[in-house]
């Protein structure tokens, strides 16, 4: 297919969070890993002074006159996510260049693999076009648009993995310096995610009162700046002070940062056994003490672990639906995935989508862009 004469195409993964749940926004340590599953959007320079952006996915094409952008309010749609991104540029000295831009993704909406932050970065860096911009800066803007704008407080991980995705590898972020670790990940083992295909809408309301609920543990601790700085020991001398839901909060995100910095040291040690424990104390702690799981995603992480060759199963992203992610030998996942499948499908009358996580490089400028004009 012959590209269009000015057209340049940027990508961003979405990404699959191994271990480190719900850490993010506590300052916290998390290990994702980002995927081939991506948005593109490509960018086209337009005679009108405008923003016109284009989704097949989403089988709509909307246009906002450039001195509107930095008025606009959200609509509660896909759309806040790039008009967010557009603003948060306009406040760092960008300008918006009149531009259409196309949208394409594989990132499934809704699945916990952060299809969002995929948007929002391939959308940043259309916009920014080949200007400058640091790398942990457009991290952060992308984040600053989903909180500020869209309206979810999140924390820094799926705008940071998108941009900073390594082959063949996951990495550390340490989500209050933003700086990261590349961990390699030991050979003979496959990332496999399940999708669930439900999305409970409790999900919008529980995850802003989830940060709440961990803020209001923090309380309990002066000079603390995060849960992150809590100890389990500190936990344990101030717990009797602490309502019963704060206090499950806090000691699921204390123990699940324990839990990232084992997986680390796992990994390098290529010890799968521990990294497929972990795993499931994980999964135990997001529906006991995190209580962010679903019946389905329980299902899906208990019958994965009855399944040969299976070292540890658990749900990742927000949760309350999306996906389970799976460690399995790598001889293994065609029988697993059949058996998913049919256990699944006997249960929830719903057929899964099975994904094969291969680690894969964090965003930037397509070599090659094709393009339909429309």
């Amino acid at each position: 297919m012959a590209v269009a004469a000015g057209v340049k195409t940027y990508r961003a993964p979405g990404r699959v969070n191994l271990i480190g749940e719900h850490t993010d926004y506590n300052d916290g340590f998390v290990l994702p890993c980002a995927l081939s599953l991506e948005t593109r959007v490509a960018t086209r320079p337009t005679r009108k002074k405008e923003l016109r952006i284009h989704s097949a996915e989403m089988g709509a094409e909307v246009a906002w006159p450039l001195e509107d952008v930095a008025g606009l309010k959200p609509q509660g749609n896909w759309t806040d996510y790039c008009i967010g991104v557009a603003k948060e540029l306009l406040t760092l000295g960008y300008d918006i260049q009149p531009a259409k831009l196309d949208v394409h993704s594989t990132v499934p909406s809704g699945s916990g693999l952060s299809s969002s932050a995929a948007l929002e970065v391939s959308t940043a860096l259309a916009l920014v076009n080949g200007r400058k911009i640091d790398k942990v800066e457009l991290a952060k803007l992308c984040q600053r648009a989903e909180r500020n704008f869209v309206g979810m407080p999140c924390g820094i991980m799926d705008q940071y993995v998108s941009v900073f995705g390594a082959r063949h590898a996951a990495i550390c972020i340490d989500c209050r310096t933003t700086t990261h670790e590349v961990v390699p990940l030991p050979d003979g083992v496959e990332i496999i995610a399940v999708n669930s295909m439900v999305k409970h809408d409790l999900g919008k309301s529980e995850y802003p009162l989830r940060v709440a609920q961990c803020k209001e543990a923090l309380s309990h601790f002066p000079g603390k700046k995060a849960l992150r700085d809590v100890t389990l020991g500190d936990l344990e001398r101030t717990a009797a002070k602490i309502p019963e839901v704060p206090l499950a909060r806090a000691r699921h995100v204390v123990l699940e940062d324990f839990r990232v910095r084992q997986f680390l040291e796992a990994a390098v040690a290529k010890d799968l056994g521990t990294m497929g424990r972990l795993f499931v104390e994980s999964h135990r702690s997001l529906r006991d003490d995190y209580q962010v799981s679903c019946e389905e995603l329980d299902f899906l992480v208990d019958t994965a672990l009855k399944q040969p060759g299976v070292y540890g199963a658990r749900m990742t992203g927000g949760g309350f639906g999306g996906c389970t992610v799976n460690l399995i030998a790598a001889g293994s996942v065609p029988a697993f995935e059949t058996a998913i499948r049919d256990a699944y499908k006997a249960k929830y009358a719903k057929e899964p989508t099975f994904y094969d996580c291969k680690p894969s490089a964090g965003a930037g400028p397509c070599r090659a862009s094709a393009s339909r004009s429309k």
